[in-house]
């Protein structure tokens, strides 16, 4: 019962943030996708609950959403380790698949 009152405030919220999405001011200047274009509409996908088109928009977003989580978790109860090796190694997997993916975006557009 609970869900189906939240449901029309999710759905109200989620087809405003589509008409309020920021635009990318690098792209404006240069007419070059960014590394991050794409992951505002793979948010609003992914709060829509379509998984898979939010993985094609943006492949990063799960993993850079689960880094957050585990960054402000690790600032509250100290879960990691006094090197900080689970962060580090979700900040580099996260960096790594943005610069896979924006590689393979480029090549797509550009070179293919």
């Amino acid at each position: 019962m609970r869900s189906l009152l939240f449901a029309p405030c999710s759905m109200a919220f989620t087809t405003w943030l589509q008409g309020h999405l920021l635009p990318c001011p690098f792209k404006y200047f240069t007419g070059i996708d960014c590394p991050g274009c794409g992951f505002q509409r793979s948010v609003v996908a992914l709060m829509q609950g379509q998984w898979s088109a939010s993985l094609a928009l943006y492949p990063a977003t799960i993993p850079l959403l689960l880094a957050i989580i585990y960054t402000l978790a690790d600032n509250f109860f100290k879960l990691d380790t006094p090197k900080k090796i689970i962060k580090t190694s979700a900040y580099i997997t996260v960096a790594s698949i943005m610069l896979i993916s924006y590689t393979f975006k480029m090549a797509h557009l550009y070179w293919l």
